[in-house]
């Protein structure tokens, strides 16, 4: 009976284990991101996560533009948004780590930059 039981609350585990590593991202967040000359430019995020389907918006100064592709695995997220009308692609893939999440951004043709989003209270 002991070995049942055992085996029952290991098999219990395993299932539960994907739910219990996914990240709670649902929020606003923001970060600024390094451009090439130098400058900042504030990032704010508002990610709704359903399972391992990321959606939301990323808004700066030059307007807001609708996630798309967006996906969460365990603590790591990543996504794209078609900036401009569809003209700059921005590709956004982050880790999780505690309340900040590192991201790696590609835009486009234009560069590259690395941002820390920290969640908004």
């Amino acid at each position: 009976m002991k070995r049942r039981l055992f085996a029952l609350g290991s098999f219990l585990t395993l299932m539960l284990l994907p739910s219990l590593g996914a990240a709670n991202l649902s929020g606003k967040w923001k970060g600024d991101l390094q451009g090439p000359d130098g400058n900042a430019l504030e990032i704010n995020f508002d990610f709704k996560v359903d399972g391992e389907k990321l959606t939301g918006t990323v808004t700066n100064t030059y307007g807001e533009e609708q996630i798309t592709d967006g996906v969460v695995k365990g603590d790591e997220i990543s996504f794209i948004i078609l900036a401009g009308g569809g003209q700059f692609k921005l590709t956004y893939k982050g880790k999780v780590d505690g309340e900040n999440i590192k991201f790696h951004v590609v835009i486009g043709e234009m560069g590259e930059g690395d941002l820390v989003a920290k969640r908004v209270s």
